[in-house]
């Protein structure tokens, strides 16, 4: 009997040790695999684009007054990953010494006084560019636009290949081997598509930049669009990709004459 009783016990401490173990087990397999979701976030970049508008193009749509004759910036955008932390809100005292380059070079073409423009852009792009550690506060982020920016300096670069505002079309494979010869990447050259389809105007230019914000080339369909709703409440409007074979349209500030 004796022995019975120390068989029985020897078996129940056996199962708990077995049971144990599957616990511990399951419990690393948990742990691994909310490693493996953290590391697989789509929310983790790997590439930057430095979005340049128009400001006639847009304007000439939506009634407003461009008052410049220069591209001006609309963003710059991880390539993966929109809103990424809803709680870290838009300062702009954060932001004060880089204020009078963002009012020249990034404003609200609708509302030109107002900071709305740039806390958009922050919490829908900047809270996931801030997962580099470049980039990983307001005065980072809105720094390294405005030096990508100048870098580039595409207004500069058109001119002096003479892409300029004109009455006269221009060719889209014109102006897109003069981009990717200077700069030797691949941009994405976005249009307005006016009804009829003779002709395209010229809206918006995206180049790329790795994660070490080296050049790189911009991917994209020939279907990519972008409605303009998504930045500043306008209402029917997109660019969309150029098309290879109409003729493009770069129209001048309005009062100014063609160059």
């Amino acid at each position: 009997m004796r022995e019975s009783m120390l068989t029985n016990k020897r078996t129940k401490h056996s199962v708990n040790m077995k049971s144990l173990a599957l616990v511990v087990l399951l419990c690393l397999g948990c742990g691994l695999m909310s490693s493996s979701f953290i590391l697989a976030s789509p929310h983790m970049w790997s590439k930057l684009i430095l979005t340049q508008h128009w400001p006639s193009t847009f304007c000439s749509m939506e009634h407003c007054d461009p008052k410049f004759d220069y591209w001006t910036l609309h963003g710059l955008w991880p390539d993966k990953g929109q809103e990424c932390n809803s709680s870290w809100h838009f300062n702009v005292t954060l932001i004060q010494d880089l204020l009078p380059e963002m009012q020249k070079w990034w404003p609200d073409l609708k509302m030109p006084a107002s900071s709305g423009f740039w806390k958009y852009e922050w919490q829908k792009h900047g809270t996931c560019a801030a997962k580099a550690e470049s980039l990983n506060s307001q005065h980072k982020y809105f720094g390294k636009v405005l030096e990508l920016y100048h870098k580039l300096d595409l207004d500069g670069v058109m001119k002096k290949f003479n892409i300029v505002p004109s009455e006269t079309y221009y060719t889209f494979d014109h102006i897109e081997g003069i981009i990717l010869n200077f700069y030797n990447v691949k941009p994405k050259i976005q249009c307005i598509h006016p009804e009829g389809g003779k002709v395209q105007i010229l809206g918006q230019i995206e180049i790329c930049f790795d994660s070490d914000f080296q050049l790189a080339n911009c991917e994209h369909s020939e279907t990519d669009t972008l409605n303009l709703t998504d930045f500043l409440n306008v209402k029917g409007t997109e660019f969309s990709v150029c098309d290879h074979a109409t003729p493009v349209y770069y129209p001048p500030l309005k009062g100014k004459p063609s160059m």
